[in-house]
This record gives C-alpha cells, sequence and structure tokens, in this order.
C-alpha cells in the first residue's frame, strides 16, 4: 500500500479550528459549537485550504503568550539586582546570603519539578487555558512574593511563581505546534526562543528601573498586574473559551485571597487598632503572621478552594498521571536543590546532596517502573526515542554553554579589571558587557528559525553549536584589556549569536518526532533538560574550576599578592570557559543527528478557528 505524501501527512495532522489548542485525546473530545455545516468555512479550513483569516489571529496569540514567557524569564534574572534588598524585607542581613539561597533555588524548583506535568496538561486540555492557568499561578506567587515580610513566606511566593512562569514556556511551544504546520513551525519557534532570552536582558534592566524610583516589592506588584493583563489579552485573543463559574467554589476562592492577602499585609491602620487588631495578634510566642487568627483562616479558605479545585479538576489530573508526574518532579527537584543550593568554594552538591541525590534517584526509578506499567504514563510512551532523545541531550548542554556565559564573564570583566592595589570596578562594568552576549541570543534564535526554512534542524543547531564554541574557546585567552578591545564585541556576540541558533532547531526536531498529542510534553522535556543543564554545569563547572584556583593559590611564593590571585582568578574563570567550550562542541557533533534535512513544506498557513 502506498504511503501518503510528507505535505498531505503533514496537511492531515495539521489542527483546524478551536481544537488546535486541544491535545487530540482530551477525554472531553472536540467542542465545536453547531452542525458541520452551520461553521464558516473560513474559520475552519481544511488541511489544503487557502489562506484563512485565522492567521493574524494566531499570530497574536502567539504575541501575547510570547510577551508572558518573557516577563517570567525577566523575573528570573531580575532578583539577582534585588536579592540584598528582598533580604532585608524579610529580616536577614547581607552577612547571611546562604539562607538567602532558597529565593533563588525555590524558583527553579517551581520551574523544574512540574514541567512534565503541565506539558501533559497542554495535551489534554486547552492549551491556552492552560497559559491562562499558569498566568494566574504566576499572579498569585508575585502577590505572595510582594506581600512577605518573612523569609519562608518569601520562598513559598518564588516556588509558587517559579510553577507559573515554566508553564508558560511548554504551552507557548505546543501552541505553536498545533497552529502552524511542520514545515512552517521554525521561525515562530524562533520567537518564542528570543522573547526568552531578551527576558533575561530586560530583566535586570527593568529592575535597575524599578529600583531607582521604588523598592523592590514593586517588581513583584508590576509582575502581578502584567500577569491579569495578559491574562485578559490571551484569553480575547484565543477567544471561543467557554468558562464554567462555580459560584460558591469562586467565592470561597476570592475571600481566601483576600483574607490571606490581607493577613500577609497586615496595614498598620488595622493592627494598631485595639478592636480590629485582634485578628492580626499572633498566637503565643508565634511571630509569623500566618500564625494569627486572619492568618488561619485565610489559609483554612484557601486549602479548601485549592482542593475543591483539585476534586472538580481530577478527571483531568487523573489522565496526566499524577502519581507518576510527582515521582519525576521529585526526582527533578532533588536534582535541582543538590545543585543549586551548594556552595561552589566549598562543595559540588548542598549540604543535603548525598541524601537528595539517592532519593532522587530512587523516585526516578520508582517512576521508571510505573512507566512502564501504566498504559497513559506523564511521559506518553514513545516521546523518549530515537531523534527526541539527541534533542534532550543537545538541550542539555546548551544549557551548560548558556549558564556557562551568563555567570562567568561578569565576574572575569571585574577581575580583569582590578588594578594593582585590588579594587574592583562597580558590577553594573561587568553587567555592561554580558549585555554583548545576551543581545545577541535573541538574535540569533531568530536567525535560526529563519535558516529552517531552507534547510534541517541538525544542521542549524550544528552550526550555531559551533560558533559558541569557538567563541567560547577565544573567552579561555582573555585577559586584562580583553574588553577594551573592538574584537570582544565580535566574539562575545559570536557566542550569543551561536547558542541563539541552536534554539528553535533543537525545538522543532522534538515536535517533529513527536505525536501531536504529546507536544505540549515533548516541550516540557526540552526546557527541562537546559535547565538541568543549568543548574548542574554550573555547579560542575565552577568546582572545576575553583579546585584550579585554590592549586594555584596553595602555590603562590606570597598568598598576599593581589595581582597575582586577580591572576588566579582569571585561570579559574578559563576553566570554566573550557568546560563549557567542551560541551558546545560535543553539541555540535551530536546536532547532526537531528536531522540533516529540512521537514516537508506545507502551504497553508497557521490555522486557527475561531
Amino acid at each position: 500500500m502506498t504511503s501518503p505524501s510528507p505535505e498531505a501527512r503533514s496537511g492531515a495532522d495539521s489542527p483546524t479550528g478551536r481544537d488546535s489548542l486541544r491535545g487530540p485525546d482530551s477525554p472531553r473530545g472536540p467542542r465545536l459549537p453547531g452542525p458541520a455545516s452551520s461553521r464558516d468555512p473560513d474559520s475552519l479550513p481544511g488541511p489544503h485550504s487557502p489562506p484563512t483569516a485565522g492567521a493574524p489571529r494566531a499570530r497574536t496569540l502567539l504575541t501575547f503568550a510570547s510577551i508572558a514567557v518573557a516577563l517570567a524569564a525577566a523575573d528570573t534574572y531580575v532578583v539577582v539586582l534585588a536579592l540584598t534588598d528582598m533580604m532585608q524585607g524579610v529580616g536577614l542581613g547581607i552577612d547571611h546570603l546562604q539562607q538567602a539561597a532558597p529565593i533563588i533555588s525555590g524558583f527553579l524548583l517551581g520551574y523544574v519539578a512540574v514541567l512534565p506535568l503541565i506539558g501533559r496538561l497542554a495535551d489534554l486540555v486547552d492549551r491556552q487555558r492552560v497559559l491562562i492557568g499558569c498566568l494566574a499561578i504566576f499572579v498569585v506567587g508575585s502577590i505572595v512574593t510582594a506581600l512577605a515580610v518573612e523569609l519562608p513566606v518569601l520562598v513559598i511566593g518564588r516556588v509558587v511563581q517559579g510553577v507559573g512562569g515554566g508553564g508558560l514556556v511548554p504551552a507557548t511551544l505546543a501552541i505553536v505546534a498545533a497552529l502552524w504546520p511542520e514545515g512552517r513551525r521554525g521561525l515562530p519557534l524562533g520567537v518564542v526562543g528570543a522573547v526568552q532570552e531578551l527576558g533575561s536582558v530586560l530583566g535586570p534592566v527593568l529592575g535597575a528601573l524599578i529600583l531607582a524610583v521604588a523598592d523592590w516589592r514593586a517588581i513583584f506588584w508590576l509582575n502581578a498586574i502584567g500577569g491579569v493583563v495578559l491574562a485578559g489579552l490571551i484569553a480575547r485573543a484565543g477567544g471561543g473559551l467557554r468558562w464554567r463559574v462555580h459560584g460558591i467554589r469562586l467565592a470561597v476562592t476570592l475571600l481566601g485571597v483576600t483574607i490571606l492577602g490581607l493577613a500577609l499585609w497586615a496595614p498598620a491602620s488595622l493592627t494598631d487598632s485595639v478592636t480590629l487588631g485582634i485578628p492580626f495578634v499572633p498566637f503565643g510566642s508565634m511571630t509569623s503572621r500566618l500564625a494569627t487568627p486572619i492568618g488561619v483562616v485565610g489559609l483554612a479558605l484557601a486549602v479548601l478552594a485549592l482542593g475543591w479545585s483539585i476534586r472538580a479538576s481530577w478527571p483531568v489530573l487523573r489522565g496526566a498521571d499524577p502519581t507518576g508526574a510527582a515521582l519525576l518532579g521529585g526526582a527533578l527537584g532533588a536534582i535541582v536543590l543538590t545543585f543549586a543550593s551548594s556552595d561552589p568554594e566549598k562543595e559540588v552538591v548542598g549540604p543535603l546532596g548525598f541524601a537528595l541525590l539517592p532519593l532522587g534517584l530512587i523516585l526516578a526509578a520508582g517512576y521508571a517502573v510505573l512507566h512502564r506499567r501504566t498504559p497513559d504514563p506523564v511521559i506518553p510512551h514513545g516521546v523518549v526515542r530515537g531523534t527526541t532523545i539527541w534533542a534532550f541531550l543537545v538541550s542539555l548542554l546548551v544549557g551548560v554553554a548558556l549558564v556557562a556565559v551568563i555567570v562567568d564573564i561578569p565576574l572575569l570583566a571585574r577581575l580583569i579589571h582590578t588594578d594593582a592595589a585590588g579594587a574592583t570596578p562597580v558590577a553594573t562594568e561587568g553587567a555592561l558587557i554580558l549585555v554583548r552576549f545576551l543581545i545577541a541570543v535573541p538574535v540569533g534564535a531568530l536567525l535560526g528559525g529563519w535558516l529552517l526554512r531552507w534547510t534541517g534542524d541538525g544542521s542549524v543547531a550544528a552550526l550555531g553549536l559551533a560558533c559558541a564554541a569557538v567563541g567560547l574557546a577565544v573567552l579561555t585567552t582573555y585577559g586584562r584589556g580583553s574588553f577594551a578591545t573592538a574584537s570582544s564585541y565580535a566574539v562575545l556576540a559570536l557566542a550569543g549569536l551561536g547558542v541563539g541558533l541552536a534554539l528553535a532547531p533543537v525545538n522543532n526536531a522534538a515536535l517533529a518526532q513527536t505525536a501531536m498529542s504529546a507536544h505540549g510534553t515533548a516541550s516540557a522535556l526540552v526546557v527541562v533538560a537546559r535547565m538541568v543543564g543549568m543548574v548542574v554545569g554550573i555547579s560542575l563547572l565552577t568546582a572545576f574550576g575553583l579546585h584550579h584556583y585554590y592549586q594555584v593559590v596553595a602555590a603562590l611564593p606570597d598568598p598576599s599578592d593581589k595581582v597575582a590571585l586577580v591572576d588566579a582568578g582569571i585561570a579559574q574563570v578559563h576553566y570554566v570557559f573550557r568546560g563549557a567550550t567542551v560541551a558546545a562542541a560535543l553539541g555540535a557533533l551530536l546536532a547532526p543527528l537531528l536531522g540533516l534535512r529540512r521537514h516537508a513544506r506545507v502551504s497553508g498557513r497557521p490555522t486557527f478557528g475561531l
């Protein structure tokens, strides 16, 4: 029997209408209103229909979803500038920096641990709903963070932020896969990769502007406002969503959020009142604002609303394999906490690493057993195989190369500009030098997506990672005065363009080899691989570099020689870049396995039934 042509096969698989935002395996099935004869043919194009008016709506939805991704990405980097202020806001001094590590690692934990579950949910329900739901979670986390005056509450807010922010990426990538046929996904995927990296450029800039006129809490209030606005715009851009609102559940949720927010805010106009301040008085010797009558009531209502929502959503959650998601999320969380909470000057893994790593292995083994026995696991059968395995591995190596530059370029800049007396320049100088790299990454992401029109995923990714390897190799030779030359702009731009070029091809390769019913999961795993590469890579590479640093310092004739100590520090950064160079070069060698030929070109434009 003759198999259909690639064009026909791609066209037949291309989603149309409102179902393009749903996983085809959704337990509720299609929900197109009205009989087939009454539907507008222009809003429900067939696989070989001419361009439709749905294409602008698809681009509009992608625009708002991409802005949401950029907002979450910016929030990751803005905390670096506001960290000391946030510490003071929860009663930590600058000498307790290690205690503040959960502020950053908590966000990473939430970002990574639930990605497989959210990716699977994006395959089972409307991806537009997943986007709006993730934005709602991000808004709640931002509000909790903005109101926090205690470290535990601040960390909880950051974890919730990470859950919402991380889920935006796979949902957006899955929307691209749903609305653009296989041969035309390159540029939209490049757009998503570009705005995600653009957030890393804008985050520190926006943070600095906000901190110049307001305190750190304003950053998170603006996050919350931006999330609400974007959720409304995404709902309007997609159109056609029908929300069944349970009045009592909505009332309990709003009441719980309001009371809990009031407990965290604790305005002086109420707490200073003899009568109105009674609900804000902590129990016994406790000092937490949650250990008050109003805090307990707010928590109880919030837990009730959450349990009610889980019960109402259980049919969908059950289809997403919650047990498997918990095992896999726990394993990923153990990895993140092991490496993200470590002090590279003393250890490769964090204080609890020797307990967390075995626990992570046990959870991963448990998931592997469950995966084989479950007919519909959180990672569907057949997703992790063939080309997708190479896509995940290349994505991990991209993360290693990317994080090495982000973390160590500012450090190298400060070291090579240190004078003979040991005085270092302000940190902003290193940040400005890093911008040369960060600006090139989104440009490379767009270019990489555009190049996929003419060549294969492996060709573009290999080219990009080869360029990144060359740029990183040159950085291993940098010394005093190197960043003052014009050539340094070209080197950093080459490394940034190279990393950016690899983003869209990796995503495209994973999506092309995965069934439409698992696009959300595949997208989530690509992001997970890159984040694991960043977290584990920077810890291992830094430990590797510091080992060399201590060897050099121990051999110094005069341990107080500041110039020699700076030279040892520069050599330490060089070792980090050497490791990153190896990672990029290995990625370039593996990239051709993603495919050297372009995917079949499909003539249709984005389909979007509204």
